[in-house]
C-alpha cells in the first residue's frame, strides 16, 4: 500500500436487479411517502436496536462510511478517507458544510464523544453497544484511539492492519454514525425522545406501536457522487416519510392495495404474482439475511452434539426452502451467500444429509427419550413462525418432540441476547461480507451469550480468516471454518432470504438493495 495513498470513492451501481420505478425525483417533489415496518423501533440512540431500527435511525443520522449497492464501501460523513503505509492508521475528512438538524455545525470531535460513549457503554443501563466486541480485540479489530486533530478530520488508530476494518465501519448494525452531544443531558443520559442528527431527515414525531414520521432536512449536504446503498447523495425530495407500524402483511398488503402505504418490504415469494395483480410494482435483489435455527449448546439435551447432529438430519432443506421460498433461493447453511465471491458448493457439500435413518441412530446415541424441545419463535417476522412450524413437522417424523413457543418478537430478542432458549427460529440481518456474518454468531459465548458458536478453535481460525488479505487463502479458512461448524452443528443455516417489496405506481425512484432496508431518500411521489 503506497504511502497515506488516497482512495476517493465512485458511487457506481454494482448490483444488477428488478428496480421499481427507477425514474429521476427532483428536490421540490414533496409528498408523503408511507413505509411499512413490521413492528416498532426499540431506540432512537441505537442502545437498544434490531432491523426496523436500523433502517430507520439511518434516515436520522450520517453514518462515516456506509455500504453501496455493490456492498462495497462509500462516502457518507466522510467524502475521503486515507490509509497509512502500514495500515494501521485511517484519516478521515468529513464532507464540508454538514450540520445537524438543530442548525449546530457537525465536528469531528462529536464523533469522537459518540464513539468513546458507546465503547465504554458494555456495562451501563442505557444499554451496551452490540460492536463493543467488533472493535475492542474481542474478535479481530482493536481499535486503539479515535482523535479529532481538526474540526473535520478523524483519524482512528488500530494495533494491527485489517482488511475488513471499512467493512465493519459501514456493518449498519454498528451504526458508526455521528450523532449531536445535545442529546444526552447533564445527568449523562440520552434524552427521551430526542434524536439530533444530520442526516437527510429529521424527527418530528415518534407515537409508539403507530408511526415514526420524518420531515425532510432541507440543509442536508450529501456526500459526493450519486444514490448508492446508504452512501452518496441521500438527499430527501418527499417532504415526509412515515413508517408505519402494520405487524400483519396481510394487513399491510391491504394498505398497500388502498393507497394508505407505498413500499411493504419482506414480501413471502408465493404473494409476488397476487400482488403484481393487484397493480403492485415489485422490486427485488438478491439477499444477504441469514435465516436460521438456532440451537443453544449450553442446555442439557442439546448440549450433545449428536443430539444436535440428529436434529440436523431430521430436516429436508430442499423441501423447506422450495416451500418458502418458491425456488427464488437454494439450501445454504453457511455464512458464505450465494452471492459471494467465495461461494462455492463446497459450503454446502459438507452440511449433514437429510436422512431419518441417521438422525434416529443419534438420538439413540445420545440418549434421547422424547423430551419435547421448545422452540422458540415470533409473528412478527411471519416467516420465523413459518420456518418453526415446518422444522416442528418434520422434527416430529423422525421422531423429536417439538412444542412452539410464540413470543413477542421483542421478547425472542431479548432472550436472544441472554441465551435464554433451547432453540430459536431466527433471522440475521444482511450483512455484506462472509466473514461479518460469522461473526455474528462467532465468539466467546461466556462473555456474549448472543453467540451461537464458542468454540475456541473456531473463534481463533476465524480471528486468523479476518486477519488475512488474500482471496484464496480466506476462502480456505472459511471452508474450514464451516467445516468445523458442520460438525458440531452450534446453529443450522438454512437460507438466504431474497429482498423483495411490493411498491406503490404513485412511487418514482425507489429501489430495493442487499442489505434489505427501506430507503426514503432520492424518492418521489407522482403529482
Amino acid at each position: 500500500m503506497n504511502c497515506m495513498k488516497k482512495m476517493l470513492l465512485s458511487a457506481a451501481l454494482g448490483v444488477a436487479m428488478s428496480a421499481a420505478a427507477l425514474a429521476p425525483a427532483s428536490a421540490d417533489d414533496g409528498g408523503q411517502l408511507n413505509i411499512t415496518l413490521t413492528a416498532d423501533i426499540r431506540s432512537l440512540d441505537a442502545s437498544h436496536t434490531d432491523n426496523n431500527t436500523d433502517s430507520v435511525l439511518y434516515h436520522i443520522y450520517d453514518p462515516l462510511v456506509a455500504f453501496k449497492d455493490d456492498m462495497t464501501v462509500g462516502p457518507a460523513l466522510a467524502e475521503s478517507w486515507d490509509v497509512s503505509e502500514d495500515g494501521l492508521t485511517y484519516t478521515f475528512k468529513l464532507k464540508d458544510g454538514a450540520t445537524y438538524h438543530n442548525g449546530d455545525k457537525v465536528l469531528a470531535a462529536d464523533f469522537k464523544w459518540l464513539w468513546d460513549r458507546r465503547m465504554a457503554s458494555e456495562d451501563t443501563e442505557n444499554g451496551a453497544y452490540l460492536c463493543v466486541p467488533t472493535f475492542n480485540g474481542s474478535r479481530s479489530v482493536n481499535v486503539t484511539s479515535v482523535e479529532a486533530p481538526a474540526e473535520d478530520t478523524i483519524v482512528m488508530t488500530l494495533d494491527a492492519p485489517n482488511p475488513l476494518f471499512l467493512v465493519y465501519l459501514a456493518d449498519p448494525v454498528c451504526t458508526v454514525w455521528v450523532a449531536s452531544p445535545k442529546n444526552v443531558g447533564d445527568d449523562g443520559k440520552w434524552i427521551e425522545g430526542s434524536a439530533i442528527g444530520s442526516g437527510p431527515f429529521k424527527l418530528k414525531e415518534w407515537k409508539k406501536e403507530q408511526y415514526i414520521a420524518l420531515e425532510r432536512f432541507d440543509d442536508y449536504v450529501p456526500a459526493p457522487g450519486e444514490r448508492s446503498g446508504q452512501a452518496g447523495d441521500r438527499t430527501a425530495y418527499v417532504d415526509e416519510a412515515r413508517f408505519m407500524i402494520i405487524p400483519d402483511k396481510t394487513a399491510a398488503e391491504t394498505a398497500l392495495f388502498a393507497g394508505e402505504v407505498d413500499v411493504v418490504s419482506t414480501i413471502q415469494p408465493t404473494k409476488m404474482e397476487d400482488l403484481k395483480s393487484n397493480g403492485a410494482l415489485i422490486s427485488t435483489a438478491p439477499g444477504l439475511s441469514m435465516t436460521a435455527i438456532l440451537l443453544n449448546t449450553e442446555d442439557p439435551l442439546l448440549s450433545d452434539p449428536k443430539m444436535r447432529a440428529a436434529i440436523a438430519h431430521a430436516i429436508d432443506y430442499d423441501q423447506l426452502v422450495e416451500a418458502k421460498t418458491i425456488g427464488i433461493a437454494k439450501f445454504n447453511p453457511s455464512g458464505v451467500p450465494r452471492s459471494s465471491a467465495f461461494f462455492t458448493e463446497e459450503f454446502v457439500d459438507s452440511w449433514p444429509k437429510y436422512d431419518i435413518a441417521a438422525s434416529k441412530k443419534l438420538q439413540e446415541e445420545a440418549g434421547y427419550k422424547g423430551e419435547p424441545i421448545k422452540l422458540q419463535a415470533n409473528k412478527r417476522y411471519i416467516g420465523m413462525y413459518e420456518n418453526a412450524v415446518i422444522i416442528q413437522g418434520m422434527l416430529a417424523a423422525a421422531g423429536i418432540k417439538v412444542e412452539l413457543d410464540v413470543l413477542d418478537w421483542a421478547a425472542q430478542l431479548d432472550n436472544f441476547f441472554a441465551g435464554n432458549f433451547q432453540m430459536q427460529s431466527f433471522g440475521y440481518s444482511g450483512r455484506p461480507d462472509p466473514l461479518v456474518i460469522y461473526g455474528m454468531f462467532t465468539g466467546d459465548k461466556e462473555k456474549y451469550a448472543s453467540y451461537q458458536w464458542g468454540d475456541k478453535a473456531a473463534n481463533e481460525l476465524y480471528h486468523k480468516a479476518s486477519t488475512t488479505a488474500d482471496f484464496a487463502e480466506r476462502q480456505k479458512m472459511l471452508l474450514q471454518l464451516q467445516d468445523m461448524m458442520a460438525e458440531q452443528i452450534p446453529i443450522i443455516g438454512v437460507y438466504y432470504f431474497p429482498v423483495i417489496e411490493a411498491v406503490s405506481d404513485r412511487i418514482e425512484g425507489y429501489k430495493s438493495w442487499p442489505l434489505d432496508r427501506p430507503r426514503a431518500w432520492g424518492v418521489s411521489v407522482k403529482k
